[in-house]
């Protein structure tokens, strides 16, 4: 030991801090030790290890575990102890002295001959990787040399032995959960930053039922520090340089039976140890991509190792808590239409106050991630993981990936992760607060509006009292009070109000409207298009669609109903127009919107494949008379309607048949007596009449039964 350096003085906790120290003392402090730091890393190897090995005398080995206590249980705050904000000098202070103490520390580890055992022991280690994170603490930790990592070896090999025999009897109540707790959460951080450490307490079966026995205590806290010291020693065996894929896929296995027998038991199957690590922790996902990636080849037995890998990971899948792998959807925020309006501001926003303010409108989605992370991180708060969770896309898994690893940016790295966002909007109002109090020069008073009534008697406070009122002045005269009231000159004229009702005629109101054509039923629909009535209108659309569904159907890829100039000048195009009727835009558009309408596509597909109904018309064969024999001028064609309405009509009527000499649309039934015209349109006038009702037959039954026939 140099004689000219003085010993160190151990870190105070935090009352020490608060009562004994005052804010020039601690500044004082902080100097000293930086400066004491800096010294002690100037000196040679042999001095320094000499140093380290006197401890009692220069208390190096104490500052440091002192120090990096403080700093993993109160965070950045160990270095400001009191309510001022410290000034940038003392900031610029703080900082170095973090960075000195990790230094002399990283030394200490690295020294040939092992250091004091305290340096060395899980609990410093743990608090060494709590402080300074994985990217710093593991790489000093991977290149621990044999002597140094035998030692902190057989300190966790003394943790897994404590922490076996109170777990296991923890259900029983004899053992101490409170302290299982406390050590499963400190020496997470050094398993996530030391693969080795892990890999040491999964080691035989005997950890592993350890904590699947303790898991049956329903205690909350005590549950997610056993799922996040399991998640973390097993995933550790995956990290590279050297991957532990044969051991892990042996400890696969027991979890499996872990869970097999659980589910066997008296308890519910998603109560179980398995069910909740494959839930609510990214397990299987890290480990199918490192099994499955590239660089996991070259590790010694990756081979074999995850082709055994794989199928224990389908079948830890099962085991899955129902509704653990869905995650909703962040909530649509309604956004307001910027118009260009907004509060005045005396002073710009900071860029603080514009995080704080987008951080507090968060989503419940949001806030439960925040809660998933900070059950397997709870020294992180909630405003720093709500900024790794905006980094990452609102991803957990690779929030908690990014954070095992310590691979976050520079800027999230270097931020402070006690935050919380109470704190966050705390600080924010406290800022507002301050600038609200700043003295502002007093604004000019705003511009005066003036209107008629200036100078009148409200704008002049003179009017009296008692002549304002509300509403009307006289709200109790009614009708009556103004008729009687001759004297007002407003008063009305009573004869005119006679005169009035006199000529008002009340007839005007009681205009029948029964037969206005709006109000008739049964009216038919002129609406449709082309002039036909809606029910025409929709077959000629129904058999417009059946038209382009065939001809859609009929060209491959709908060719015909392309929008390029030469399909619209295809002579399939102009026949569909021609059948159709329709312009090439419509047509077209109806293939989009048949494209967009897999309803209508199975309608139509349905229409023309099902069986209508249709058969094959027939011709009548029973004898009937063509149309040219109405239309014959003479009438005189020899046909069997002539005979019954010429001859046989004399005697019942001549009106049943198309008689001879049918002219039809010629004569008048009022002609000359002897024209032929005149004949045709009185025979033609009895053959209607003999279409409307039972005139004919009811007449012709009468001149039976005259000339003495018999009924029937």
């Amino acid at each position: 030991m140099d004689s000219a350096l003085p010993p160190f003085a151990p870190f105070p906790d935090s009352a020490a801090r608060r009562q004994q120290i005052g804010p020039d003392d601690w500044a004082l402090y902080l100097t000293s030790w930086r400066a004491l730091t800096v010294a002690y890393l100037a000196l040679s190897d042999a001095k320094f290890a000499a140093a380290l090995t006197k401890d009692e005398q220069t208390g190096v080995s104490s500052f440091l575990v002192s120090f990096a206590r403080a700093l993993a249980e109160s965070g950045p705050a160990a270095l400001a102890p009191f309510s001022p904000p410290p000034s940038p000098a003392q900031e610029e202070t703080a900082t170095s002295l973090k960075k000195t103490v990790f230094l002399l520390t990283a030394r200490a580890l690295r020294l040939p001959k092992p250091p004091p055992a305290a340096l060395l022991a899980w609990e410093h280690l743990a608090d060494l990787s709590r402080v300074y994170g994985r990217r710093r603490t593991g790489h000093v930790l991977a290149t621990l040399p044999p002597a140094s990592v035998g030692v902190a070896e057989a300190s966790l090999s003394a943790l897994k032995k404590a922490l076996i025999r109170n777990m296991e009897d923890g259900p029983s109540g004899k053992g101490d959960t409170r302290a299982v707790e406390t050590r499963l959460l400190r020496v997470n951080y050094l398993v996530s930053v030391w693969p080795a450490a892990g890999a040491l307490l999964l080691t035989g079966s005997d950890y592993l039922d350890a904590l699947c026995a303790c898991f049956v205590i329903m205690n909350p806290p005590l549950r997610r520090a056993i799922v996040t010291n399991l998640y973390v020693c097993l995933i550790g065996l995956t990290e590279p340089p050297t991957p532990r894929y044969s051991l892990l896929s042996d400890l696969l296995y027991a979890v499996r039976g872990a869970a097999e027998e659980h589910k066997r038991g008296p308890l519910r199957p998603s109560d179980s140890l398995v069910a909740e690590l494959v839930s609510v922790t990214p397990l299987l996902q890290q480990i199918r991509q490192r099994a499955e990636a590239p660089s996991s080849s070259g590790a010694t037995g990756a081979g074999t190792s995850t082709n055994r890998i794989l199928p224990i990971l389908e079948d830890l899948v099962k085991f899955r808590k129902p509704g653990s792998g869905l995650s909703l959807p962040p909530g649509r925020l309604k956004r307001k239409i910027d118009k260009g309006k907004a509060a005045a501001q005396t002073s710009a926003p900071t860029a603080a106050a514009t995080d704080t303010a987008a951080t507090q409108q968060l989503h419940p989605h949001k806030l439960s991630q925040i809660a998933v992370v900070q059950d397997l991180f709870p020294d992180l708060g909630s405003a720093f993981i709500a900024k790794l969770l905006d980094a990452y896309d609102d991803d957990t898994e690779q929030v908690v990936a990014h954070l095992l690893e310590g691979t976050l940016p520079a800027h999230l790295d270097s931020a402070d992760r006690s935050e919380n966002l109470r704190d966050a909007a705390t600080t924010i109002d406290n800022q507002h607060a301050a600038t609200a109090m700043a003295p502002r020069a007093t604004p000019p008073l705003p511009p005066g509006r003036r209107n008629i009534f200036d100078g009148d008697e409200l704008d002049e406070l003179s009017l009296q009292t008692s002549k304002l009122h509300f509403g009307k002045s006289a709200a109790s005269t009614t009708a009556d009070d103004l008729l009687a009231d001759g004297s007002s000159a407003k008063a009305p004229n009573k004869a005119a109000i006679w005169s009035a009702l006199a000529a008002f005629d009340s007839d005007d109101d009681e205009r029948d409207d029964t037969y206005d054509a709006a109000d008739v039923g049964g009216t038919v629909d002129a609406s449709a298009p082309g002039g036909t009535t809606g029910a025409d209108g929709d077959d000629l659309h129904a058999a417009n669609d059946q038209t382009l569904y065939a001809a859609y159907m009929a060209t491959p890829n709908a060719a015909v109903f392309q929008r390029d100039a030469a399909t619209r000048r295809s002579a399939a195009r102009a026949r569909l127009r021609d059948e159709t009727g329709m312009t090439d835009e419509a047509i077209e558009g109806w293939a989009v919107m048949l494209a967009r309408n897999p309803q209508q596509r199975r309608r139509l597909e349905l229409q023309s494949s099902a069986f209508g109904g249709e058969q094959t018309q027939l011709a009548r064969t029973s004898w009937r008379a063509s149309d040219h024999d109405d239309d014959n001028d003479d009438g005189e064609a020899p046909t069997r309607g002539g005979y019954r309405g010429g001859y046989r009509g004399g005697y019942r009527g001549g009106g049943r048949g198309r008689g001879s000499g049918n002219g039809r649309g010629r004569g008048n039934v009022a002609g000359p007596t002897g024209d032929k015209d005149t004949q045709q349109a009185r025979n033609r006038k009895e053959a209607n009449k003999g279409s409307r009702a039972n005139h004919n037959r009811r007449d012709q039954r009468a001149k039976k039964m005259a000339r003495g026939g018999f009924p029937g």
